[in-house]
C-alpha cells in the first residue's frame, strides 16, 4: 500500500442513527482497519458528535475527534489537518466550505464527497456547483444518484464513482427465519397472520417515503387477507404522526395498523423477521439501506422504480420494483408477495454476496488507492 494520509470529515457519525450516519460508521470501520497495513494514517473529525460518542467497535478513540457543534474550531483544525493530508473525504455536501479552504491552501489534496441522495438533487449555490465540477471526486451511493448529478449539476460522469452502501459490519443476521414470539405477543399477532413492515423516519419535512400509498392499498388487500397487519415503524415528529393517524382513522384501519415508533438497532433483525414483506415505495430514495437489511433477514421487499431503491434491490433481483405513485401496483405487488412465498435463505445469500461489509471494504480500498 502506498503512503496515504486521510482525513474524514462528518456532520454526525455516532450521535444519530440515520442512513448517512450508518454510511459514515461503515467507512470509519474500513479506514480504521487499514491502520497498520502499510503507511496509512487516518483521522475522523465530526462536527456535531462529542468525543464520548465514539463507538470503538468502529474506530479507536485516538483516530476520532468530536467538536459538539463548534464550527470555528472544527474548521481551523480541519484546515490544519487537511493541508497535511493526501485525501479529504466529506460525508455530506454541507461540509464543502471546509474542503474549499483546504484546497485553497493545498491544491494537491484530493477532495472526495459522498453523494447520498436528495441533499444533492436540488439547486445549490453557484460556488458549490463550480467546485464540484472542477475540484472534487464524487462517491455516489447509487447509479440513480450519479445520473441525477450529471443531469442537475452537469458533473462529468468520469468524476463520479459508484459505491453502493453495505450492511453494517455488526448487523445481526438471523440464524432462523421464524417470527419472533415476543413480537407476536407484543402486537397481539398470530404466527400465520400476514404482516407488512416499513421502517423509516416519519417526518413532515420528508413526505416521499410512500407509506401513505401503502395505507391506501390496505382496504383492498383486506378482501383477500382479512387479518393483514401493517407495522409502520420509525421516529415521528408530532405533525406527521398526527397526520398519519388521521389517515388511518379515515381509512378505518385502526385495527390493522400499528405505529411502532423508534426501534433500537438491537431489535431490527427481529422486526425484519416479523414482517412477511418489507415495503417502502419511496420516490426520492438515494439508495435505501433498510432494503438490504430486510433482504439480509430473508424478508421479501417492495420498493419504487424511480429512484435509488433499484440499486438496493439489484434492479428487481432482490425484490419487487413498482411505480410508487400507483396504489394499484403497490396492491398487486403486496398480494403477489404474500401469495407466493420467497426462499428466505436464497434472498439472504444473494444480498450478502452483493452488499456485505467485506465487499464494501474491498471497493473502498481500491478507490482510496487508485
Amino acid at each position: 500500500m502506498k503512503a496515504q494520509k486521510i482525513l474524514f470529515l462528518t456532520l454526525n457519525t455516532f450521535s444519530l442513527t440515520g442512513g448517512i450516519e450508518k454510511v459514515g460508521r461503515c467507512v470509519a470501520k474500513v479506514l480504521s482497519d487499514l491502520q497498520g497495513h502499510g503507511d496509512l494514517s487516518f483521522k475522523l473529525f465530526s462536527l456535531h458528535d462529542g468525543n464520548s460518542d465514539v463507538n470503538e467497535k468502529y474506530l479507536l478513540n485516538r483516530y476520532f475527534k468530536g467538536f459538539r457543534g463548534g464550527a470555528i474550531k472544527f474548521g481551523i483544525l480541519s484546515l490544519l489537518q487537511g493541508i497535511r493530508s493526501n485525501q479529504v473525504i466529506l460525508s455530506h455536501i454541507n461540509l464543502l466550505l471546509f474542503a474549499r479552504l483546504i484546497k485553497l491552501f493545498s491544491p494537491g489534496t484530493k477532495i472526495i464527497v459522498f453523494a447520498h441522495g436528495i441533499e444533492l438533487w436540488r439547486e445549490i449555490p453557484k460556488w458549490k456547483k463550480i467546485f464540484l465540477q472542477q475540484s472534487v471526486e464524487i462517491w455516489a451511493v447509487s447509479a440513480f444518484t450519479a445520473s441525477k448529478l450529471v443531469e442537475i449539476h452537469q458533473l462529468k460522469a468520469d468524476s463520479i464513482k459508484i459505491l453502493n452502501n453495505c450492511l453494517d459490519p455488526y448487523f445481526v443476521l438471523p440464524k432462523t427465519f421464524k417470527k419472533p414470539t415476543h413480537l407476536l405477543q407484543r402486537y397481539n399477532l398470530t404466527i400465520d397472520q400476514p404482516v407488512l413492515f416499513t421502517l423509516t423516519r416519519l417526518s413532515s419535512q420528508e413526505t416521499y417515503k410512500g407509506y401513505d400509498n401503502v395505507l391506501m392499498s390496505i382496504p383492498t388487500l383486506l378482501n383477500k387477507f382479512p387479518n393483514l397487519h401493517y407495522i409502520l415503524a420509525g421516529k415521528a415528529d408530532h405533525i406527521e404522526k398526527e397526520r398519519v393517524q388521521n389517515l388511518i382513522d379515515k381509512l378505518n384501519l385502526k385495527m390493522h395498523v400499528t405505529l411502532a415508533g423508534f426501534i433500537k438497532d438491537e431489535e431490527l433483525t427481529n422486526y425484519f423477521c416479523l414482517g412477511d414483506v418489507f415495503i417502502m415505495p419511496s420516490t426520492q430514495e438515494g439508495f435505501g439501506i433498510v432494503f438490504i437489511e430486510a433482504a439480509a433477514c430473508g424478508t421479501p421487499c417492495i420498493g419504487g422504480n424511480i429512484d435509488g431503491s433499484a440499486d438496493a434491490l439489484l434492479n428487481g433481483k432482490l425484490g419487487s420494483l413498482i411505480d410508487p405513485n400507483k396504489v394499484e401496483e403497490i396492491t398487486m405487488a403486496i398480494k403477489d408477495n404474500l401469495s407466493h412465498k420467497k426462499d428466505p435463505l436464497a434472498l439472504q445469500e444473494l444480498c450478502i454476496s452483493h452488499f456485505s461489509h467485506a465487499k464494501y471494504a474491498d471497493k473502498l480500498k481500491k478507490l482510496i488507492l487508485c
